[in-house]
């Protein structure tokens, strides 16, 4: 049995899936928002897991943000607290056998390409575009975080080919400007669209009135979609992906898929570009998923004594 926990802002969902894929049991959790309770409750989760399905498990979790190679301690994350704190290390000394951690982005790109939208590809490309965007990279169904851990970290490279209005950029949360992060995603979306019009819409809004023809909102949606492309194409120029696996909320937006493809077209380093686009099959599951495919089947964690943290 392979267990997987996504941790998110405001919850944490526990999985347990078969060697199969197929769920034996899923369950969430409020995620009370500081180190020592969030511990206590992925450790309560597993338990409840465990006592329900009456089968131990291997022992994944996605976060936001990712491991130091250097320190070991947690990075970039927009839960706060727990930046700069050995939360793997801490994890399974709660649980008392080896945890398996990824970031958040990972784990979807994992979850797709084993068994999702992206099955049978040989080089994966995940993509969250909601609130923000992020990827993650997946070659023969083995996650590629690289020698530093920021493999398929997409959402703060820079805007490729900017023209004259998107420079020099918006601010982003890391400290540069112009970060992906910024412009394609909903916030994004909604951020230029204020910028045009003097408006605030949602992104939902904005699509819809797009949809009925209103101009400004055309305009907001086109460059978006432009803006998509350009970003995906030096993707496609890196790694040269078979697949490109779309989630988050964007991801439900027919439109994306029908013009994005073109803008790629135009700005890949290739006179052909061939790769299948297509929207997430496991959607807001995929994190829980791809933490639990963190381990293969039989393989078997190193079992500790379990203790609590100070």
């Amino acid at each position: 049995m392979q267990i997987g926990l996504d941790f998110g802002g405001t919850k944490i969902e526990a999985a347990a899936l078969d060697d199969a894929g197929n769920y034996l049991l899923r369950i969430r959790k409020p995620n009370p928002g500081n180190y020592n309770d969030a511990i206590k409750a992925v450790g309560d989760l597993v338990a409840h897991v465990e006592r329900d399905t009456g089968q131990t498990g291997t022992v994944g979790i996605g976060t936001p943000g990712s491991i130091s190679p250097t320190t070991g301690l947690m990075r970039n994350s927009n839960s706060l607290y727990l930046n700069g704190r050995p939360f793997r290390e801490d994890l399974t000394t709660a649980i008392g056998r080896e945890v398996r951690l990824a970031n958040d982005a990972n784990c979807f790109a994992l979850s797709e390409a084993v068994d999702g939208a992206g099955a049978g590809s040989n080089v994966c490309f995940g993509v969250i575009l909601g609130t923000g965007c992020g990827g993650g990279v997946v070659v023969g169904n083995k996650l590629v975080e690289g020698a530093n851990g920021i493999g398929g970290e997409w959402g703060h490279n820079p805007l490729p080919w900017p023209d004259a209005s998107e420079i020099p950029g918006p601010e982003c949360y890391c400290g540069r400007r112009n970060c992906l992060e910024q412009w394609i995603s909903g916030t994004g979306l909604q951020r230029d669209f204020q910028t045009q019009t003097g408006k605030l819409l949602s992104a939902e809004e904005i699509i819809d009135r797009a949809r009925a023809g209103d101009a400004a909102a055309s305009d907001a949606f086109g460059r978006l979609i432009n803006r998509i492309g350009r970003a995906l194409a030096t993707a496609c120029n890196m790694i040269d992906p078979d697949a490109i696996v779309i989630g988050g909320g964007l991801s439900n937006v027919a439109e994306i898929f029908e013009h994005v493809p073109a803008v790629i077209s135009e700005h890949v380093f290739s006179d052909v570009w061939s790769a299948k686009m297509v929207q997430a099959k496991w959607g807001d599951a995929s994190g829980v998923r791809g933490a639990a495919r963190l381990w293969g089947p039989g393989e078997v964690p190193l079992i500790l004594p379990k203790a609590q943290i100070a």
